[in-house]
């Protein structure tokens, strides 16, 4: 597994074992024989500066309710899977999705500075079985090279700034050395939870010939602190454009008014609100699930409400790995059970709430 790297300034005090989330009343005496079992089977991780946004004298605090563990993570329904997107399936090698014709993923490290909950790799991130070492890289980036329908590679993981640096310039270099890729895009939650992570030679790293686009994971406003504006200003005064994403949780955004000022707030702190994904079917995340019809209904609320320079693309992946469609596009079938779903191919598959 390549290294897992932040300079000693910027790496985070960070909660990792039931102990120290019960020292930091995250969870009750009674939970933590269940919440060991949640941590023994989904890595934890929650930095200093995201425990300090959580309002402990609310049981329903959105901030909390993403990462701190929950035994309720160990109850799988049968709709659940442990690749509900299908990454496996086109993986061609270690370390590399290759599910458009002309883009890819490349997933340097499953490194994050933080565990979401509801995330839909959750079964992989945190743990060293799966991540590709160096010459798996080196095959990953090669198959790039060989593969001239490719124009845009995507570095996620886990987290492609849980890189180091140095590291992650050899990277970017190399990528952008390829004559047929024309930019780059990096999803990161990091300059939202840890936003001292933003350094100068961060900023460096990313100045390539190639445009870099930097995707932030943010789902709520409480998220965005004078620190992280801080650090996004750096970005953007960098020349590095910046993205969102988020993902409609239960219990966290699914409220219009809270949509509305987290995408303000993004397009106050200059990143362009750009995907809302409706939530993953990974395992153990029901508590989180919202059905279409109710996301259908939260986004025409925001219409006309907010300007169309905050609104974002709202959009599924089916499951079983057969891409990305906008919600708006679905409709119910003919016995109004069941939504259909056509993909980038021209494919129908039938989503059941």
């Amino acid at each position: 597994m390549i290294e897992n790297v932040t300079t000693a300034s910027t790496r985070p005090k960070t909660l990792r074992t039931t102990q120290q989330l019960r020292a930091a009343n995250l969870i009750s005496e009674n939970e933590i024989s269940a919440i060991d079992a949640v941590s023994a089977k989904y890595t934890v991780a929650i930095p200093e500066s995201i425990v300090s946004l959580i309002d402990q004298n609310d049981p329903y605090d959105p901030i909390a309710r993403q990462f701190v563990p929950n035994p309720a993570e160990l109850k799988v329904t049968d709709d659940e899977a442990e690749d509900p997107i299908g990454d496996i399936t086109h993986s061609p090698m270690p370390g590399l999705v290759h599910r458009y014709p002309d883009r890819v993923l490349l997933k340097p490290t499953l490194s994050c500075p933080i565990y979401c909950r509801y995330c839909f790799r959750r079964d992989r991130v945190g743990r060293s079985e799966g991540a590709p070492n160096r010459k798996e890289l080196d095959a990953a980036i090669r198959y790039i090279e060989a593969t001239l329908s490719i124009r845009e590679v995507i570095l996620t993981g886990g987290d492609p700034l849980s890189l180091s640096d140095k590291r992650l310039e050899n990277i970017l270099n190399r990528v952008c050395s390829i004559p047929h890729i024309q930019n780059i895009r990096i999803h990161t939650r990091f300059p939202i939870v840890v936003p001292k992570r933003v350094t100068d030679t961060l900023i460096k790293a990313l100045k390539t010939k190639l445009p870099i686009w930097l995707v932030l994971h943010t789902n709520h406003p409480k998220e965005l602190t004078p620190e992280v504006s801080e650090a996004c200003a750096k970005l953007t005064n960098g020349g590095v454009p910046l993205l969102s994403q988020s993902v409609l949780l239960k219990g966290v955004n699914d409220d219009v008014e809270v949509l509305a000022e987290l995408m303000r707030s993004l397009v106050r702190f200059k990143i362009k609100p750009y995907y809302l994904h409706h939530p993953d079917r990974a395992q153990g995340t029901a508590q989180f699930r919202i059905s279409i019809e109710t996301g259908k209904k939260l986004v025409k609320a925001l219409r006309g409400h907010i300007s169309g320079l905050c609104q974002p693309h709202y959009v599924i992946d089916i499951p079983g790995g057969h891409g990305k469609v906008l919600v708006n596009s679905a409709f119910r079938s003919a016995d109004g059970n069941t939504w259909i779903l056509e993909n980038f191919e021209g494919r129908s598959h039938k989503y059941s709430d």
